[in-house]
């Protein structure tokens, strides 16, 4: 494999931005994401305690819920997809005690909450069930694969018949764990079983059509991002109209498959309507993480002061910001394999778009350009418009 660093570009403009707003480099963004969240874990435990919950939750945040029994692998699913945290090094994870709550800085924020699996909020008379299920946007059950799930499901139809009643709008997300040592046959007839159960059970109570969703999960591959993928693409308003202009972008520019990523969790939130391809995603999820290393030793770089006066002087005379064609990052790699190009635009600061191209779109790369940098403001611009007004502003 050929890569290339991020470079400066003719061809590109400057991304639209808000007013204010001070462009930060991807490791920029995620060392800044780790020492917040680092210095005010201390402060969330204490305001999670495991046996009262109240209060209204924050307007305009979706949450998701992590739940499911004991050492299921709920917080090795947390660290892994929104801490990066190394999945060989979930093994040394305590046990949640304390309800944990982490709010991410993404393109939308939204809060995670990791549920103990001792704790059952329905068996609780000192939770606030309002607090906790308001402003959810999914519940993620996680089943652990390996061992006795049984107890797991009951446990799970006990909780979706208790939130069909006052809150039925709520997506229910079945991550079958832990599926990494098993063969494909076995994954199947224990998501098959596990379906059947939970549906039956909704069946004889009257719920035939209930939000449940089954995924197959591992922390070891890019199921457990692939399914998270989804369960956040369910939260977007309008995803209709993102996934018509990237598959508008791969008409046009002749690319295999193009994808919309959070670049902080790997996370997709859109793709073109191609059917979807399990190697490509986990290509443009790999080629993300080697823009971020290569950020995090070019970009972060800061000038001195002499170093900046010499390249804003002669013969250019420009500041250095009017030099760079482009702000954000942009990138090309061409895999020595299929020699397939596969390229990637910064779209902000949360968002990337990578695109796997043929060899022929490699050829006609200001057309290409041209194309993308139009597809990157109509995504900028779809963002501002469904972007939650402040709760003051709300009619």
């Amino acid at each position: 494999m050929r890569r290339k660093a991020p470079r400066r570009s003719s061809i590109d403009a400057v991304p639209i931005l808000p007013s204010g707003t001070r462009h930060l480099s991807a490791a920029q963004l995620t060392l800044q994401r780790i020492h917040d969240q680092t210095s005010g874990s201390i402060a969330k435990k204490d305001d999670s305690r495991g046996d009262i919950i109240t209060g209204i939750p924050a307007k305009g945040k979706p949450r998701l819920l992590l739940m499911g029994q004991r050492r299921s692998g709920k917080s090795s699913i947390s660290s892994v997809v929104f801490h990066k945290l190394p999945p060989n090094e979930t093994l040394f994870l305590e046990s949640t005690a304390r309800i944990q709550k982490d709010s991410m800085a993404s393109f939308m924020e939204f809060q995670v909450w990791d549920f103990p699996g001792q704790i059952d909020v329905f068996e609780t008379p000192n939770f606030d069930m309002e607090a906790i299920f308001g402003e959810i946007g999914a519940l993620i059950w996680v089943i652990d694969a390996q061992d006795d799930y049984l107890e797991a499901v009951a446990r799970l139809n006990t909780t979706i018949l208790a939130l069909q009643g006052n809150y039925p709008n709520i997506n229910i997300e079945v991550f079958i764990h832990k599926v990494d040592g098993l063969s494909d046959d076995y994954k199947l007839d224990i998501q098959r079983d596990i379906t059947i159960r939970i549906q039956d059970e909704l069946s004889d109570h009257g719920f035939e059509n209930a939000p449940v969703t089954f995924h197959l999960t591992s922390i070891y591959n890019h199921s457990i991002f692939e399914a998270f993928s989804k369960v956040i693409q369910k939260l977007i308003p309008r995803l209709g109209t993102l996934e018509a202009m990237l598959t508008n972008l791969c008409r046009t520019c002749r690319f295999e498959k193009a994808y919309l990523f959070d670049v902080m969790s790997k996370i997709y939130i859109a793709t073109d309507s191609s059917t979807a391809d399990m190697a490509s995603y986990e290509i443009c999820s790999d080629y993300i993480d080697v823009i971020i290393d290569i950020t995090e030793v070019y970009g972060t770089w800061q000038r001195s002061d002499e170093s900046r006066k010499k390249l804003e002087g002669e013969p250019l005379n420009m500041k250095l910001e009017d030099q760079v064609g482009c702000a954000t990052a942009e990138s090309c790699l061409v895999l020595h394999d299929s020699n397939k190009p596969i390229m990637l635009r910064e779209v902000d600061r949360y968002l990337a778009l990578v695109a796997i191209m043929t060899d022929d779109s490699y050829e006609k790369m200001p057309l290409v350009n041209m194309n993308v940098e139009t597809v990157v403001e109509g995504i900028t611009e779809f963002f501002k418009i469904t972007k939650a007004k402040p709760q003051g502003q709300q009619q």
